[in-house]
């Protein structure tokens, strides 16, 4: 029965499709078990496949929370502002270096960047 209940899908509670060129991008809002509401935005591109004479839909999928959603439109605003003006915004936070090898993050970190810990302020 558990399993059944994964594999089901979520309805839409509002879903609203943006057509751009060879793409479509689809903003789904859905709900959580607990009924709070997410949104997934989708991009779908449209491919020929010349091995096999067919069309295919390539997907890709990102899955917003209502907690990350201010976040989120204050990183792309940035990107916006930067692509139409060159200006890098005002509080810009540099993001760290991404190694497309492996699709880690490297992160230049010391110890002494991490402050106290609790065992640390304990024996104080």
């Amino acid at each position: 029965m558990e399993e059944q209940e994964k594999q089901e899908r979520r309805p839409d509670v509002f879903s609203t499709p943006v057509r751009a060129g060879k793409r479509t991008y689809f903003f789904d809002v859905k709900t959580t078990r607990n009924g709070q509401y997410y949104l997934t935005i989708t991009e779908s591109k449209r491919r020929f496949l010349n091995d096999e004479g067919k069309f295919i839909y390539e997907k890709h999928k990102i899955f917003l929370y209502r907690e990350d959603f201010e976040k989120f439109v204050k990183g792309l605003d940035s990107a916006i502002r930067f692509i139409e003006t060159g200006d890098i915004p005002e509080g810009h936070e540099e993001t760290p270096d991404v190694d497309n090898e492996n699709d880690s993050v490297h992160v230049d970190v010391s110890f002494e960047d991490l402050g106290e810990t609790d065992t640390e302020k304990e024996s104080e």
